[in-house]
Formats: structure tokens, sequence, C-alpha cells
């Protein structure tokens, strides 16, 4: 039973280690985890609700809107669901609830800290019913503690009619320190953060709909003495 967006396979997870595990997210599916390269494959969704169906924790059928982890400790991943927010510190074998502290625990995007492996960013959506940020303010939140405690960082950002939309891939990171947070909306909207997260500037507005957001950095060579 595919959702609004399909049976969307939108996420692989590689071991940066190179055992062969493979771990994907797929909408109205759930997560799933490969030992051998992607022969073999086994549902990962146990302690994710599926408010939507009858049996709320069923085997399979979740819709994952995003799951991330960090290159240094690939076994702990942070999962985005159809409501849900939640971490697991074994590889998807299990999952537990961190949504204590946010406005709402639906959304899109997630975006791993480059180099902390217990900071992560969200940006929380009212509902499924209402897909804009709750009470029209556009907060994005930072936990630095796994998902114990999560904080709104709003300097710079619309607090007030922001009736703005941020889809899965729309958030990202980059690898300076300290780390650049950007993200884009459905209205156009590009926003990015020089400090982790603490303040914010408008980078860029009237462009399509912003689907994803990548961040690079280029380093200009000096040219070679003559």
């Amino acid at each position: 039973m595919p959702g609004g967006g399909g049976l969307c396979l939108h996420t692989i997870l590689a071991d940066p280690a190179g055992r062969g595990r493979l771990t994907v997210a797929v909408s109205a599916a759930g997560v799933y985890r490969s030992e051998d390269g992607g022969r073999t494959w086994a549902s990962r969704n146990s302690g994710v609700r599926a408010e939507f169906l009858p049996d709320k924790h069923p085997e399979f059928g979740q819709c994952v809107h995003k799951i991330v982890h960090h290159p240094t400790r690939p076994d702990r991943l942070f999962l985005q669901n159809h409501w849900g927010l939640y971490r697991s510190d074994d590889g998807g074998d299990s999952w537990r609830d961190i949504a204590r502290g946010v406005p709402s625990d639906f959304g899109f995007c997630m975006a791993m800290h480059p180099a902390d492996p217990d900071t992560v960013f969200i940006l929380p959506i009212e509902s499924d019913e209402f897909r804009c940020v709750p009470e029209g303010k556009l907060r994005v939140y930072r936990t630095r503690d796994a998902g114990r405690s999560w904080k709104p960082m709003t300097r710079g950002l619309p607090q007030k009619n922001a009736f703005e939309t941020v889809l899965r891939d729309a958030m990202g990171t980059d690898r300076l320190d300290p780390a650049g947070v950007y993200f884009g909306t459905r209205s156009g909207k590009l926003f990015a953060s020089r400090d982790e997260g603490r303040s914010w500037d408008l980078l860029h507005e009237g462009l399509p709909p912003v689907v994803a957001v990548k961040a690079a950095i280029v380093r200009r060579r000096r040219r070679a003495a003559e």
C-alpha cells in the first residue's frame, strides 16, 4: 500500500568499515538491512510505530522519511518517521523514541553533524494533514546528546507566518569547523548557518521548490610560481 511518494527507496547507508552491511529506508515499507552486500535483506523496524495502520507496531509497513548515521559510529542510527523520531544503537535491531522536546514528531529532513555522532539537526512539520512548520515558526532543532534533549535554533529565521515545508533531502551540512548547515524550502528559499545552527542567513529566494541540498568545500589552488 504505497504512500503519496510511492514505495520509494530513498536512503541507502553503507557501512564505512566495508563489512558488506547496507541499510535502506523505504517509504510505506520501513527500514531493511543486508549483511551480505545486498544479496539478502531483513526488516529492521522493531520499536517504530505505524500510526496509520491498525497494528501500530508491525514487522514492516512503517513510513520512514529519513535515516542518517555517522561514519565514525555507524551502528548508531537516527530515524525520522511519518509520526515518530527514533534512535538505534544496535544498527537498527531496535529503536527508541527520542521525540521529547520537539513541537511535532512528524517531519522529513534530518542531517548529521560532520564531526560529532551525537549531534543531529531536524526541522519538524506540524502534521501529515498540515505540512508546514508548527505555529508558523521556522525552527531547526538540534540535539547534542543523541536525542536526549532538543534545542530550537531560530536566530535569523522567520518566527511569524512562515508556512514553510522542508523535504527529506533538502537539508545538508558541510565539513568545516564550525560546521555549516543548509536547508531549502518548497517555497524556494535557501537558508544557511555558518555556526552549527546558532544563527541563520537567507541566501536566496524565488527559487523553484527545493528538493535537495548538498554542500561542497571548494579550495582555490595557489598559482604556481613562474
